[in-house]
């Protein structure tokens, strides 16, 4: 028996929506970490687990694909992946393709292409539970016989199958089958066709059409992708999310306002020295608190995300955006990358990986961050509480709710425009027509959307423990010192340096109405845009310990015109006020030239806007 490595590394291959990165998770659990390839971009996650015979097997979780003939970044990972070609990576020793067990036509085309590679394969025929309810027919041995693996059943979600699936793996690592004659090569045109036929003649041969079909996905889509209707109750999903942000938050969010409040007072009984109670209260609690408090909002909003994500609407989505987006110039599979950057664009914008084409990808890339994501959230709420009364439309629609909606329409229609002029002015080419598999609906499972939004409420407190506490320690010294001259009449922070250099900028962005407390909060909100509140906060939080954000908002409202008020919300809906983002779009484009394209044109379209909003809101008599 040859020796095996320990431990045995497993790649899962698979389609797009077949339950990969589910399997993944069922056999690694929380032992998993997650970091990028050598020299690129795309996300890798590696897990680990012990099979029942006790061997170690390293999981690597690929990037789904269609097919070896890699076409996307994604693609062309996942094929050097297997066929051992990334830099500083060791091939794997088995690959388990992974299938839904509903649609297996284009998934045993793939499976043909990785025997071709000569590693040891396992067949997992997965979300077999909803193929044994259609009453869908599979002859497991026959089908086992004619690719040359064995197939084994799963339900990732529910974790059956997993051990039977490791016990595959343990009978070829006994085997000392590791590693086979390397037959695969580029295809041609026509050897595709072939294998799409093949693929086709293997269902055929051993697959029974399902006694039960599935005809409820039919009846849905008949009412979910008509071309007007459709369009109708994707809008009304969208608007119903940004209405449960403000209104379904409010509770929580309340209560979050009340336990930082009280903290601060109970740092003001037993902190007696005026310095240290001041950097406390107004620097770390005025400061976090102002930005933790939007916590509940931002896990709506991703409520909604995960929940059409698994239920199998988003693709739906992206089909009835195709003819709009299309017509913008942009690709149809850009609708998930930009749907995606309303959570954050840094997911987004590394998302556009699945988009084929380079100018329909960077397209994509330069529009996402015009997508309101929630960081802006903070900031948004912030001023809309300031400036826009809580009363109700037509007695059911909250006013503010939708003034929300506007600001991420904005952005939405703004993505549109500029991607307009980028395809119709400086790259004029047609854009590739969207092909999509659409997945069948399933029930989201609850422990998924509860992990999901426990993994985005710990990268946001985590956010907030990293990026923004120390911010805020930076602008409480920056508010705080140097301390006024004896006899000095005004404000004390305008001694400070933070007086002195939001002093310095302010005629900068006096056109626009920006005061200089809101100029100093734009350059620590390039770090991250919900600082831009903190800073607020610790500004005009200076010396007043129970500071809140409602509190904030009201000392908003005293301070600033309705016009300012306004201008200030315009900015975000366009400004690059996100550092990480120019970051991930250098590393995505291996060029300084399009983070520093982006940064230019997103601040001329905010200073432009900025600038219509304040003048017309003032001439209105709003100033």
């Amino acid at each position: 028996m040859s020796e095996v490595l320990s431990p045995a590394r497993i790649a899962l291959v698979g389609n797009p929506n077949s339950g990969k990165t589910a399997l993944f998770n069922a056999l690694t659990g929380s032992r998993q970490k997650v970091a990028n390839y050598a020299g690129v971009t795309v996300e890798r996650k590696e897990g680990s687990v012990v099979s029942p015979a006790g061997h170690a097997l390293s999981i690597l979780d690929l990037p789904g694909t269609y097919s070896l003939r890699a076409r996307s970044p994604d693609e062309v990972v996942t094929r050097d992946a297997v066929l051992g070609r990334l830099a500083g990576e060791v091939p794997p020793e088995i690959v388990i393709c992974v299938a839904d067990a509903t649609n297996l036509r284009l998934v045993l085309r793939l499976a043909l292409e990785l025997k071709q590679v000569g590693r040891p394969m396992v067949l997992a025929l997965n979300m077999y539970d909803i193929a044994q309810r259609q009453g869908l027919r599979i002859d497991l041995e026959g089908l086992s016989r004619e690719i040359g693996a064995p197939i084994v059943t799963t339900v990732a979600t529910r974790k059956r199958g997993i051990e039977d699936l490791l016990s595959q793996v343990d009978a070829l690592i006994a085997e000392g089958r590791l590693a086979g004659e390397n037959t695969w090569r580029e295809p041609t045109a026509a050897e595709i066709r072939q294998a799409h036929a093949e693929a086709q003649r293997l269902v055929r041969a051993y697959v029974r059409p399902p006694e039960h079909p599935d005809t409820w996905t039919g009846r849905i889509d008949s009412v979910l992708l008509h071309p007007i209707g459709g369009l109708v109750i994707l809008l009304g999903l969208l608007f119903l999310m940004f209405q449960a942000v403000f209104t379904w938050a409010t509770p929580a969010m309340d209560g979050i306002e009340a336990a930082f409040g009280a903290l601060a007072v109970f740092v003001g009984d037993y902190i007696p020295n005026p310095l240290l109670h001041s950097l406390i209260s107004d620097g770390l609690i005025a400061g976090v608190g102002s930005v933790l408090v939007f916590l509940p909002q931002i896990l709506i909003l991703f409520f909604f995300i995960i929940m059409l994500e698994d239920l199998g609407y988003m693709s739906r989505a992206a089909f009835l955006m195709d003819k709009i987006m299309g017509g913008a110039g942009l690709h149809g599979r850009a609708f998930i990358p930009l749907l995606s950057s309303f959570a954050c664009a840094i997911p987004g914008i590394m998302s556009t990986r699945v988009i084929d084409n380079k100018r329909d990808r960077l397209t994509t890339i330069l529009v996402a961050p015009l997508m309101t994501c929630s960081a802006r959230i903070p900031v948004y709420t912030l001023i809309i509480g300031a400036f826009i009364p809580n009363t109700k439309v037509w007695g059911v629609f909250s006013l503010q709710g939708l003034v929300m909606f506007g600001l991420y329409a904005a952005g939405i229609l703004s993505a549109l425009a500029v991607s307009f002029v980028i395809r119709r002015i400086f790259w004029r080419s047609a854009v590739e027509p969207f092909l999509m598999e659409l997945p069948t609906y399933k029930l989201p499972e609850p422990m998924n959307v509860l992990r999901n939004l426990g993994l985005r409420a710990k990268i946001f407190i985590n956010r907030a423990g990293r990026i923004i506490l120390p911010l805020m320690i930076l602008i409480w010294v920056l508010s705080t010192f140097p301390y006024p001259p004896e006899g000095a009449t005004a404000p004390a922070i305008d001694y400070s340096f933070a007086g002195i250099i939001g002093h310095a900028i302010q005629p900068l962005l006096a056109p626009i109405g920006f005061n200089w407390q809101m100029s100093i909060a734009l350059v620590p909100g390039m770090a991250a845009r919900e600082v831009a509140v903190a800073t607020l906060g610790t500004v005009y939080a200076v010396g007043d310990a129970e500071n809140n954000v409602g509190a904030l908002a009201t000392t908003l409202s005293g301070h600033w015109s309705l016009a300012t008020g306004l201008s200030f919300l315009v900015w975000y809906v366009f400004a690059p006020q996100c550092a990480p983002t120019l970051g991930v779009v250098k590393r995505e484009t291996n060029s300084w030239i399009w983070p520093t394209v982006m940064f230019a044109y997103m601040v001329t379209l905010a200073y432009a806007a900025s600038f219509i909003v304040y003048h017309t809101a003032v001439a209105l008599g709003a100033g």
